[in-house]
């Protein structure tokens, strides 16, 4: 279990909520995907239910700190039976004020922004096209809700300062940083991600090891800062006993597919070119090779469409005698 310890002499107020909606945001390459999947995933093994909604970042990324390129994660969890990702949020972590900007519009009165300062300079409020430079968090704009405001890169810098890593690999690990916090907030343990961090880069050990430290740092921030002064609580959701797992849904795709070749007795083949956000479907079900599904990865999206019109060489004779899809998802 998480081993940190708190601070006695500082007095926080615990909230239990019965459901919250989180929104994490940023740059599309401030690795808002993979902190709100661990965050999600830390909510459900602590057995909360739970719904995700995640943008898809472009292949082709909008320029940096530009409202185009804002890319975001947002997760609903719950004490009770979820079954949508929210239409408004409880709490929204900006990374930079584009993200601010595209998301405040959907925060609740009274919600929390956990603003990343550094994302707030001169020419982030110009790239996000603030008039006149104007910053949000030093004017009257955000009075109907409650703004912390951490500067995440500094503080990040700061935690690996002796790490021997070079500054773009320290400032990737600032959504650890963040993680930690707003682990804090909703009282939750490091263990999971702990263990997550150790097994994708077991080949990257000073990696592993900054993003560790990081995360770590981003939990004693929270404990130890007096700007964070309430945790919320959401109790385990009173689910019907069974065996549950998380899934997307681009891998329910994959398995409805081979569920409905499997209960028709006809072989499956897949034609698709792989492109956001439709590629995990392709690579899911090349997994089940051996159970007789058959993939092609196709040359552009035409010839993925063409190819549930044309004969592959191992089909039979007979068109009744197979299953075929070609995908192309919006």
């Amino acid at each position: 279990m998480n081993t940190l310890k708190s601070n006695p002499t500082q007095k926080t107020t615990v909230l239990e909520s019965e459901s919250v909606v989180v929104r994490f945001s940023g740059d599309s390459g401030d690795g808002m995907q993979l902190t709100g999947m661990q965050f999600s995933d830390t909510a459900a093994l602590l057995g909360n239910d739970i719904s995700t909604f995640p943008d898809y970042p472009s292949e082709i990324r909008a320029p940096i700190g530009t409202v185009a390129g804002v890319s975001g994660f947002q997760v609903h969890f719950g004490s009770k039976e979820i079954f949508t990702s929210g239409d408004e949020y409880d709490v929204l972590v900006a990374m930079n004020a584009a993200a601010l900007k595209v998301d405040l519009p959907r925060l609740k009165k009274g919600g929390f922004i956990i603003a990343n300062t550094a994302g707030f300079d001169k020419k982030n409020l110009g790239l996000a096209q603030y008039p006149d430079g104007i910053n949000p968090l030093e004017d009257d704009s955000l009075s109907n809700y409650t703004v912390l405001q951490v500067d995440v890169t500094r503080l990040t810098k700061e935690a690996l300062a002796d790490s021997g890593l070079g500054t773009k690999d320290i400032e990737r690990s600032k959504n650890m940083f963040v993680l930690g916090v707003l682990f804090w907030m909703f009282d939750k343990p490091l263990d999971h991600t702990l263990k997550f961090i150790e097994e994708k880069f077991v080949k990257k050990p000073e990696v592993a090891l900054a993003n560790e430290k990081t995360l770590k740092a981003g939990w004693i921030y929270g404990e130890n800062t007096e700007i964070f002064n309430t945790q919320f609580k959401v109790n385990a959701a009173k689910l019907p006993a069974g065996e549950y797992r998380s899934i997307t849904g681009n891998h329910a795709t994959a398995i409805g597919l081979i569920a409905a070749a499997e209960k028709s007795g006809l072989p499956l083949f897949l034609g698709s070119y792989p492109i956001t956000p439709a590629t995990d479907i392709l690579h899911e079900l090349s997994k089940y090779k051996a159970n007789g599904v058959k993939t092609l990865q196709a040359e552009d999206e035409i010839a993925g469409i063409c190819y549930g019109f044309t004969r592959p060489t191992w089909r039979s004779a007979n068109p009744s005698y197979c299953c075929i899809f070609s995908i192309r998802l919006f």
